[in-house]
């Protein structure tokens, strides 16, 4: 799409949306259950597009993001008139008689940009919370991922007429047009690169942003763990969409006493859940193309792979695979992963482990697996993180009730729920003055009893 074009549908936006269309609360509702009916009759569309781009089941796709679309949809069909309503605060007395209260606003025009390795999910969900809030939004799916863009180009299409809500396609020329324009917020879900990039343009116009990035994620299992049941949840987490999951498990970081037992569980709980040979599993993904193979297949060592590590050059597979007797110093520890690679490191103390963890770069998730009380608490006050588990791996982004973001280098903002509402919204701070009483105070000129007045109120 050529940057003419793109501004042609950022102009229409802004017209319509100066008309008001977007900001009743009936409006907003009735946007989302067209949308809700959109999704249930393209389901199996949906479907078939996310099994051609990554190779997931129709399982895999509803549970991990097809559902929880319609759950974020559901859940603010339910709130949004509440969150909609101007909110009462306390009036200071000094500025009595009046009324002080935060009236949210939508910001206008916003920009969505999504990844591949959730193409559906990590573009409705914001588009939801937009929506939601009272916007107009252009979206701009991953051109890795064409199968599910075009899909997802179909249904907003049948939904939404392009002045509210439109979809550009395309790749770096397209996105570089996009950041060249001013949109009124902008949010972005990617790599670090990229979302260097993103900010750096959004300066230019003074556009706010969020940022949903990665890191490395790390997963401790203390000496107090259930092992077969972390086994479990980490090998569900771990290799969920071939690893290809910004809030995957990227290393377990475990206590040196339980590091046998839980290697020889995560190789059990490997073949219980994908079998004895995961790439003839059908319901087993994908790499998203042959540049991510490689990188990933030059991050695997033999000589210290203790399961898995098989790879399919045809079919863009490698079977979940972990990795033993890793340093810190090994080329998988220098990235973050983005694959089906579980390297395991050993800690002798938990605070060993906890330093280590705050001198590297905020991860976008952490897990923790332990039954003791003092170490839980001592990860969760001590590690700075997006957001997290306790005994389990990845559910924490699967509720509207709390937000999810990132912090530091993993992003900033966050959205879901309430917090994805209010992500959308500016909240105006305004203060009703009545007109039948004027307290003189604070009016020249100046004199010592009004003085006294103002030291009275202001204290």
């Amino acid at each position: 799409m050529e940057k003419r074009e793109i501004q042609e549908i950022l102009d229409r936006q802004r017209v319509y949306f100066e008309t008001g269309a977007t900001c009743p609360v009936s409006a907003r509702k009735a946007a989302l259950r067209r949308l809700y009916t959109a999704i249930e009759e393209k389901e199996k569309k949906l479907c078939a597009a996310l099994k051609k781009d990554l190779g997931k089941s129709s399982s895999e796709s509803y549970m991990c993001e097809i559902g929880l679309v319609k759950s974020e949809i559901t859940y603010m069909l339910r709130h949004v008139g509440r969150f909609a309503r101007e909110r009462r605060v306390l009036t200071p007395l000094a500025q009595y008689v009046s009324r002080s209260f935060e009236k949210p606003s939508p910001y206008g025009c916003v920009l969505i940009m999504s990844p591949w390795n959730y193409p559906f999910l990590l573009t409705m969900e914001p588009l939801v919370d937009a929506v939601a809030a009272g916007n107009t939004a252009v979206l701009k799916p991953s051109a890795y991922a064409p199968c599910t863009a075009e899909a997802m180009t179909e249904l907003i299409e049948d939904c939404f007429a392009p002045e509210f809500v439109a979809v550009v396609n395309g790749g770096r020329a397209e996105n570089t047009s996009l950041l060249e324009l001013k949109f009124d917020y902008i949010f972005f879900t990617g790599g670090k690169t990229v979302g260097r990039e993103v900010m750096r343009r959004a300066a230019q116009h003074l556009t706010p942003v969020t940022l949903e990035l990665g890191g490395k994620s790390p997963c401790i299992v203390d000496r107090t763990a259930n092992i077969p049941l972390a086994a479990r949840r980490i090998v569900f987490g771990k290799f969920l969409n071939c690893g290809q999951t910004c809030v995957a498990p990227d290393y377990i970081y475990c206590d040196e006493s339980v590091k046998e037992r839980l290697v020889r569980e995560l190789r059990k709980q490997i073949t219980l859940q994908y079998g004895e040979k995961p790439l003839e599993n059908e319901n087993y993904g994908k790499i998203i193309n042959r540049k991510h193979f490689d990188r990933l297949c030059g991050l695997m060592d033999r000589e210290k792979t203790v399961a898995g590590g098989e790879k399919n050059e045809r079919t863009l597979q490698i079977a979940p695979t972990v990795m033993d007797q890793v340093g810190w110093e090994d080329a998988v520890m220098g990235e973050e992963i983005f694959g089906p690679i579980l390297p395991v490191l050993t800690y002798g103390s938990l605070e060993e482990a906890v330093r280590r963890i705050r001198s590297m770069p905020c991860p976008l998730a952490l897990y923790l697996f332990s039954s003791d009380r003092k170490n839980i608490a001592c990860v969760k006050e001590k590690v700075s993180f997006g957001g997290g588990c306790i005994n389990d791996t990845l559910i924490h982004l699967a509720t509207s009730g709390m937000g999810f973001g990132g912090v530091g280098e993993s992003g900033m903002g966050a959205y879901h729920g309430k917090r994805g509402f209010e992500t959308f919204t500016h909240r105006k701070s305004i203060v009703d003055k009545k007109t039948f009483l004027d307290l003189p105070m604070r009016y020249q000129p100046c004199a010592a009893w009004k003085d006294r007045m103002v030291r009275m109120f202001v204290k």
